[in-house]
C-alpha cells in the first residue's frame, strides 16, 4: 500500500498518473470526496468491483452500487437522465449528493440485473480529476469507521493503518468528514424521493 499526499488546489501529476495506471490495472484506492473518504476502483473492471464488494461485504445484486463521474455528460453514458432529472442534477452538482437513476446498458457485468445506479459528482477536485483522467467513472463506496471514534474516519493516517492490507493506494487529501451524502431517488424524476438526509442540501 502506498500513501500519497495530494492537494486539491495543486494536484500532483506524477501521483495522479500512478493512480490512473493502478486503476486501469484493476487496483483499489482510497481517496477523498466532499463527504467521507471512499474506496474506489475502475467502474468498468468487474474483478476490481468484486474485490471491493468482498472487502465491504456488499451484495451487488441486492444493494445499490454508486459511481463517481467527472460531470453530468459522463454520467449520462451510464444512467438514463431525463430532462427533469437533468435539471435537478445541474442545480445540485458538484455536491454532496447521490442521485439514484435508471441504469443504462453501458454498466459492466457487476451491475447487471440492477435497474438503478447511484450517481455522484462530488465537490472535490481530486475525485473529479481521477474520473476525468480515467475516462470513465469510479465505482465508489464509503470507508467503514467506528462511530465511537469518528476522528479516525477523518484522518488519512488512521485510514491508512486500517486499510493498509486491503487497498493499493491511499490518497491523503486532507481532513475528511463523517457526514455521508444526501441520497435522492430520481427513478421517477417527477417525484424525487429523499432516501437519506446527509451533507447535501437541496436548493429551495
Amino acid at each position: 500500500m502506498k500513501l500519497m499526499k495530494m492537494y486539491p488546489s495543486s494536484i500532483n501529476d506524477r501521483y495522479m498518473d500512478e493512480v490512473i495506471d493502478k486503476l486501469r490495472n484493476g487496483g483499489i484506492i482510497i481517496y477523498p470526496t466532499d463527504t467521507l473518504y471512499a474506496i474506489g476502483c475502475n467502474a468498468l473492471n468487474n474483478q476490481a468491483i468484486e474485490r471491493i464488494c468482498k472487502l465491504k461485504g456488499l451484495n451487488p445484486q441486492k444493494e445499490h452500487l454508486s459511481i463517481i463521474c467527472h460531470d453530468i455528460s459522463q454520467a449520462s453514458d451510464y444512467a438514463r437522465i431525463d430532462n427533469r432529472a437533468y435539471q435537478l442534477l445541474r442545480e445540485s452538482l458538484p455536491g454532496a449528493f447521490t442521485f439514484i437513476l435508471p441504469a443504462s446498458s453501458s454498466l459492466p457485468k457487476a451491475f447487471k440485473g440492477r435497474k438503478t445506479v447511484g450517481i455522484r459528482i462530488p465537490d472535490n477536485a481530486i475525485a473529479l480529476e481521477i474520473a476525468s483522467r480515467l475516462g470513465n467513472p469510479i465505482m465508489t463506496t464509503s470507508i467503514e469507521w467506528d462511530e465511537d471514534a469518528p476522528e479516525e474516519a477523518c484522518d488519512p493516517q488512521s485510514i491508512a493503518m486500517r486499510y493498509e492490507n486491503d487497498v493499493d493506494i491511499i490518497i491523503d487529501g486532507g481532513q475528511g468528514d463523517t457526514i455521508p451524502s444526501t441520497v435522492i431517488d430520481c427513478t421517477d424524476s417527477s417525484n424525487p424521493e429523499l432516501i437519506r438526509e446527509g451533507k447535501g442540501l437541496l436548493s429551495e
